[in-house]
């Protein structure tokens, strides 16, 4: 990565390209336009940015001062970035250089600074165009699991799992032909051999226990054990599955399902049972593990089940893009090859990606969200509490999903969720929020504040809190009004103030507020319509 004098002297001669920036900064270089011009060398697959260098041909070193603390600034580009920038400090002559050794952003993801995509067009830097981004988008991630795996012979698949596969494929497809294809032609077709080769994905999805063995692919598999206490030490059950996983899919629920409580709550005279664990929720979280880990990680996937929550941890953090915000968004598999596998009998729907169905279940169903907190780079932790924790909000779900006679889907779950926990709605998730407002299930009672609507407080028999949250906020508003008319009480308020005040209240609500305040005898007006100023009352 570092370069000698020489070397720089070398580049000084040679043309600027998308890899390649020179910058004077003789006394300073302020943080955003480093920020920037890195993001756009990230964008172009990496480069370096020398400052203490003229731009322009022929070129000459004049130094500079330009960050003298580079710890510092080195400590602002991985925090704003999350990408490392190495920074070199060469010296010519008496004079100070700085090379910024900017790498590739990953594959499929772009870098982003300020909400921008930044990339070079000549001289300036612009925003990157759609189809650029697209085009980072849509690159492919090398699949392993679609590589061959050496010395691996059809042999080593098992004849029963490729029959459960089978039966599978058929009811998903309705094509009885299946039937009647060798093995060898079935997983042909499906792309997980190639004549005599053998690929990775079929040992994961087919492979004889021995076989995973003699291939040193023995970490390709999952492991389950049932725990009473969360304690260190043996589990009360523990199963190995060293085996294709299309021999023990099945097996796996059966064990979780062994002990899975059912919960009972009461809505009008009807019972509702909820099992603690579901079984769609937990086939999908397995269904990732299996499809997004890392199987070039020699770790195995654990799946540990306590009376209340499971626990599913696999090898490899998420892959490239993939974060615990965006999981919901963005779709990225890590083994192609397996996830495409799976689609075709029916198992997912898209690419492995499942993680919306656990959130709608566990919203639905007055649970804890699933939680992703406990991953970093090295594993993929995922956390399935499956306590009804509220079950008012639940029976809100129910019954104002038959009333407006369509399911709700997930960003509207989400949004629902994140108000009646007085969460932070996020940017992407606002249009979500207007149209729910528009039916008339979530109403807004200050500047960035939402509660559910008094249905809710209704089924939750605390219509004396729905009250008081609005009322509190109604009297809120008025105060501030009443402070900002005390503080002007020399020149008068005027309205267009008061919507400074109050930007999240339209024209209408503003006034409803003012009447009431003249009515109660706090303020006074002078003038007529537009030209009207407000006073208070001594």
């Amino acid at each position: 990565m570092s370069i000698t004098v020489d070397q720089l002297l070398r580049l000084i001669e040679s043309d600027e390209c998308e890899h390649l920036e020179f910058k004077t900064a003789k006394d300073e270089f302020s943080n955003d336009r480093l920020l920037k011009y890195c993001c756009a060398l990230a964008n172009e697959k990496g480069g370096k940015l020398i400052l203490g260098v003229t731009d322009k041909k022929p070129r000459q070193i004049i130094g500079t001062r330009a960050f003298l603390n580079l710890n510092k600034i080195k400590q602002i580009l991985i925090t704003t970035l999350r990408l490392r920038i190495d920074i070199e400090e060469l010296s010519s002559d008496g004079k100070r250089i700085l090379v910024f050794h900017v790498p590739p952003r990953p594959i499929g993801v772009p870098i982003r600074y300020n909400k921008t995509y930044w990339m070079r067009r000549g001289e300036e830097l612009v925003a990157m165009t759609e189809d650029m981004l697209k085009r980072i988008f849509d690159e492919v991630v090398p699949d392993f699991s679609a590589q061959v795996c050496a010395g691996a012979v059809i042999e080593d698949l098992s004849e029963d799992a490729i029959e459960e596969y089978r039966k599978r494929w058929i009811r998903k497809s309705g094509n009885e032909k299946l039937g009647q294809l060798s093995h060898r032609q079935l997983l042909h077709d499906v792309e997980l051999i190639d004549g005599e080769e053998v690929t990775y994905a079929a040992l994961v999805l087919f492979g004889k226990k021995r076989s995973l063995g003699r291939l040193h692919f023995a970490h390709a598999e999952v492991i389950f054990e049932y725990r009473s206490k969360e304690i260190a030490g043996p589990a009360n059950q523990r199963e190995e599955f060293r085996e294709g996983f299309f021999g023990y899919y099945d097996k796996l629920w059966e064990l979780v399902n062994l002990r899975n409580d059912m919960q009972h709550f009461q809505d009008g005279l009807f019972i509702q049972n909820i099992p603690t664990f579901s079984q769609r929720s937990i086939r999908e979280a397995i269904l990732n593990a299996v499809s997004h880990r890392d199987y070039q990680n020699p770790g195995s996937v654990f799946i540990r089940q306590f009376p209340e929550k499971i626990e599913i941890t696999s090898p490899g953090g998420f892959p490239d893009g993939i974060t615990p915000e965006n999981i919901l968004d963005k779709q990225m598999p890590r083994n192609r090859r397996i996830a495409e596998t799976f689609a075709k009998c029916g198992l997912v729907e898209r690419s492995g990606q499942g993680a919306d169905r656990m959130f709608e279940e566990a919203i639905e169903q007055g649970k804890i969200l699933p939680d992703y907190s406990l991953a970093d780079s090295h594993q993929v932790v995922l956390r399935l509490d499956g306590r009804v924790v509220d079950e008012n909000f639940l029976k809100f779900l129910e019954r104002t999903g038959s009333e407006r006679n369509k399911s709700f889907n997930t960003r509207e779950l989400l949004v629902l969720d994140a108000v009646h926990k007085s969460k932070k709605i996020v940017s992407h998730l606002r249009e979500v929020l207007r149209g729910l407002m528009q039916e008339n299930l979530i109403e807004q009672v200050g500047r960035n504040k939402f509660i559910l609507s008094k249905k809710f407080y209704v089924i939750s028999g605390e219509k004396g809190t729905y009250t008081r949250r609005k009322g509190l906020d109604r009297e809120t508003n008025r105060q501030l009004l009443l402070k900002h008319i005390q503080e002007n009480s020399d020149t008068g308020s005027r309205l267009k103030e008061f919507k400074q005040v109050l930007p999240s209240l339209n024209t209408r609500q503003i006034q409803h507020l003012i009447k009431g305040m003249t009515e109660d005898n706090l303020i006074y007006s002078e003038g007529k319509t537009g030209s009207t100023k407000y006073y208070p009352k001594s």
